[in-house]
């Protein structure tokens, strides 16, 4: 299969590539036959991260890089913002993965301007990553962060990353819409590296994995890290990625009108269902519940597995203050409805919006918010 242009990097990489976090989840040799047979099948980006396990991914793909380490592109993440102890990370992390360098090294999860301005300032992250890239020890720099996708749009204006690292699956498609709308052509135009992740929405499409890959990879993004705990997952992941055929504007809108998962709660922002009479922006404050807890908590009985995985990743990116403060500033809230009905006719997708509105209302301003730490 043809491999994709990194960025201006002037590297190229298979499409797929391997995530490091599922890693923690089986043995040692395990895990080697995974990494060695997705190499021996051409493919070459392998990442991970110091966070995983404290270490215990990066010293698992250390064990391959002992023998292989020519044969990828090796990407790693630090979480720290000041640069001493980014120094540390990355010799550590140097360390368990048996290299002398990384090709890529990544801000892990940068979640806010703060944060974006701690790493970029004075004494922060990057000033360590520059250094570690002058030593010979990273080749290219890059950012990653999750959910609302303003703090890296704010990045790539603000430092000339390499490479920038975000979720894209066809269900989070209608909650950071602005990841598709904004980032890409904003990297695109910079010359800026995209990394994938999530396209399997962080299990939420376990039972759609030929749609949910081949609507990543229809994106122009240039490599896709994806979880693999069994050879089974690896096989059938790259059968997808060497079968892949870009989605037709037809097909795609078929997968937004039909899939179950999307069903008839999730808003798809068309806006076919203004304007109201009472001057509510329904699709705004559908975004605005997208954000807080991904429109994934809906009213529908389900079976117990089921709304375990749906409740395990409802506040998965704890963008919940920001979705409560936005719709504090809107001038119209959504109890503002008088359930007149006119606009149900008009949505495409038969979503109740009276009683969706309701719901959103309560989220956005009553519900008592339990968050699940984020750990990828």
């Amino acid at each position: 299969m043809e491999r994709r242009a990194f960025g201006k990097t002037g590297e190229k990489l298979f499409p797929i590539g391997v995530g490091g976090f599922h890693l923690l989840e089986i043995s040692d040799s395990d895990a080697l036959r995974i990494m060695n047979a997705f190499l021996d099948e051409d493919g070459n980006y392998i990442e991970t991260a110091a966070q995983y396990g404290a270490g215990e991914s990066e010293r698992k793909v250390g064990l391959l890089m002992r023998s292989r380490r020519s044969d990828c592109f090796l990407a790693t993440k630090c979480r720290f913002r000041d640069a001493d102890a980014a120094l540390r990370c990355i010799d550590e992390s140097l360390t368990r993965l048996q290299t002398d360098h990384v090709d890529l090294l990544l801000a892990h999860y940068v979640a806010s301007d703060e944060e974006l301005d701690q790493i970029l300032g004075p004494g922060g992250a990057v000033e360590a990553f520059e250094r570690a890239r002058e030593a010979g020890k990273a080749r290219f720099i890059g950012i990653t962060s999750h959910g609302i996708p303003d703090v890296l749009i704010h990045a790539l204006k603000e430092y000339p990353f390499d490479a920038v690292m975000t979720g894209f699956n066809f269900y989070d498609r209608f909650n950071f819409p602005q990841t598709e709308e904004m980032l890409i052509p904003l990297a695109k135009e910079r010359g800026t590296g995209i990394v994938g992740m999530k396209a399997l929405g962080d299990g939420l499409l376990w039972e759609y994995p030929e749609e949910a890959l081949r609507y990543v990879l229809s994106l122009p993004i240039d490599v896709l890290p994806l979880g693999f705990n069994t050879m089974e997952m690896l096989r059938t992941d790259l059968r997808i990625a060497r079968d892949f055929t870009p989605f037709s504007e037809d097909e795609r809108d078929a997968l937004f009108r039909n899939n179950p998962l999307l069903g008839n709660y999730v808003c798809r922002q068309c806006g076919d269902c203004l304007p109201c009479s009472e001057g509510i922006d329904m699709p705004k404050i559908f975004l605005y519940e997208g954000w807080y807890d991904r429109q994934l908590r809906d009213r529908v009985i389900r079976s117990t597995a089921d709304f375990a995985l749906r409740d395990r990743v409802r506040f998965w990116f704890e963008n919940m203050e920001e979705a409560r403060g936005a719709y504090r500033k809107l001038d119209t809230q959504a109890d503002r409805c008088t359930n007149c009905g006119a606009c149900n006719p008009r949505c495409p997708y038969g979503i109740d919006i009276p009683a969706k509105l309701d719901y959103a209302h309560f989220k956005l301003t009553t519900e008592n918010v339990v968050s699940i730490p984020l750990s990828g």
